[in-house]
């Protein structure tokens, strides 16, 4: 397919790099005035150059909150890329994305549809928004040690039992690269006359080269908000929000964006997503055909070491998820006797490798543009280095109780445990309250408690499990107390 060579500008970065060499006096902020009041050691290890970018709103580089010029080039650009009739920058993550996504979609006491398997910004959404979710519940499964995504019959049977609800919330890619079937849900819920949201979090490179799962825009979803960061050449806090006119009223976004995103946006940010934009759209098939290559390669050489075993695409499509993204290589270590935290641990010590995530049962890597041939070869020598000293121990955690379930009854909306008054109870005094605190294992951030939920012995005895076990439990208090409403 010929690429558009208006996909070779990029204008924000272009005037940013031009403001810079001109070298005009500076009376605005920021208060560093284009390095010369940065800290000397700073400036040593990074160099001058980005300091002359760090630039705030002006004529020449524009203004986020009210693009008219190169800002709003760029966000049209992006928007042919991604196959969108509007494209927004976002400097605060797809964090802020999904608040605004709820937001424009949803009204106070408005009814949404929600994939359990949301990130903890998507109900915190809903308490800004005051929408009420009702959630749609992705399966555990016991022979992958993971939760799914939801299902296509799922969605259905949740629009049937709710068919006054007009919004629907999906994630996909999950944190493990599995996709829900947009092909066939996105279709099925607008038909409904649902407005169709879609975190596309962990799917910036979607679209862009034909062997990965095809795109949430590409399904037709009426909005999406990508982490161009965590994938491609964004970076970190530097995301996408892409919108399609109809369902969705465009200036309605526009001015919700205005309230949740910064007034002083970083233009390092803005200018990284210019040229991820740039770089997917004029060399996408070649830089994720090779990170496509580098991940098979993984995966086919994790899976020869026994006791290791790497999720891959047959798996995902006989559970009846729509596709799996090659890129992500969701490694069970369970039949080497050890957790994932254990290997992940053991990785990033003794073998200078980070992964990306870890859980009972896994590690998470992430394969993109910038990795090379070597840096597979050393993970999969050092997994089969684990492994081989590992043999014959038994695995250290059973299946039994140690996925959470997601089906907590609801007693409160999010919105009226946040603001209820409450108080701090130690877990084993919390069954049976009602959670006033989004709690979740983060990564990957997928709340176990939502506020409103009835605390279970179930709940608590994951967290207490995933504690010992090394993992990270955010939403408690310091001393490990769960708030409860009083």
């Amino acid at each position: 397919m010929p690429i558009d060579p208006s996909q070779y500008k990029t204008p924000l970065f272009d005037a940013m790099v031009s403001l810079a060499e001109s070298r005009k006096v500076s009376f605005h902020t920021p208060g560093h005035k284009s390095g010369k009041g940065i800290a000397t050691r700073f400036v040593k290890y990074v160099g001058p150059n980005i300091f002359s970018i760090d630039l705030t709103t002006l004529d020449e580089v524009d203004s986020l909150q009210r693009p008219k010029g190169v800002i709003k080039e760029a966000q049209e650009l992006a928007a042919a890329a991604y196959g969108a009739d509007r494209s927004f920058f976002l400097v605060n993550g797809t964090t802020g994305g999904n608040h605004a996504m709820v937001m424009t979609a949803c009204n106070p006491g408005t009814g949404i549809l929600m994939a359990r398997n949301c990130h903890k910004s998507v109900l915190a959404a809903a308490i800004l928004a005051g929408a009420t979710p009702h959630f749609i519940y992705p399966k555990a499964d016991s022979e992958l040690m993971m939760t799914m995504n939801v299902s296509f019959e799922a969605v259905k049977q949740a629009v049937e039992v709710h068919p006054w609800i007009k919004v629907l919330f999906i994630t996909s890619p999950n944190y493990y690269g599995i996709c829900a079937d947009i092909e066939k849900i996105i279709p099925f819920a607008q038909e409904k006359g649902m407005t169709v949201l879609v975190d596309e979090a962990h799917g910036p490179h979607l679209g862009f080269h034909p062997e990965l799962p095809k795109s949430a825009m590409s399904c037709g979803a009426d909005m999406c908000v990508q982490s161009t960061h965590k994938i491609i050449g964004g970076m970190t806090q530097a995301s996408m929000m892409h919108a399609r006119v109809g369902r969705v009223d465009v200036s309605t976004l526009a001015g919700v964006l205005k309230v949740v995103q910064t007034t002083s946006p970083s233009y390092i940010l803005m200018a990284s997503l210019d040229l991820a934009r740039m770089q997917m759209a004029t060399e996408g098939i070649k830089l994720l055909g090779k990170a496509l290559e580098l991940a098979r390669w993984a995966r086919n050489s994790i899976n020869s070491v026994p006791g290791l075993f790497c999720l891959g695409k047959d798996a995902v499509m006989e559970r009846g998820m729509g596709d799996l993204d090659e890129t992500k290589l969701a490694v069970n270590v369970s039949g080497i006797g050890m957790t994932g935290y254990e290997v992940s641990h053991m990785l990033n010590v003794e073998y200078d490798i980070q992964v990306e995530m870890a859980d009972p049962f896994h590690v998470l890597v992430i394969v993109s543009l910038g990795d090379r041939r070597e840096d597979v070869e050393s993970l999969a020598r050092a997994l089969e280095k684990i492994a081989t000293g590992r043999m014959g121990t038994p695995p250290p955690v059973s299946w039994e109780n140690s996925l959470p379930g997601f089906t907590n009854p609801q007693g409160l909306t999010p919105r009226e445990a946040f603001f209820a008054a409450h108080v701090l109870l130690p877990p084993d005094k919390s069954a049976g309250k009602l959670s006033s605190e989004i709690v979740t294992v983060y990564p990957p951030g997928i709340p176990l408690l939502v506020p409103g939920e009835v605390i279970t012995d179930e709940v608590i005895s994951y967290l207490q499990k995933v504690a010992e076990l090394g993992g990270t439990v955010d939403g408690l208090a310091e001393d490990g107390r769960i708030g409860v409403v009083s």
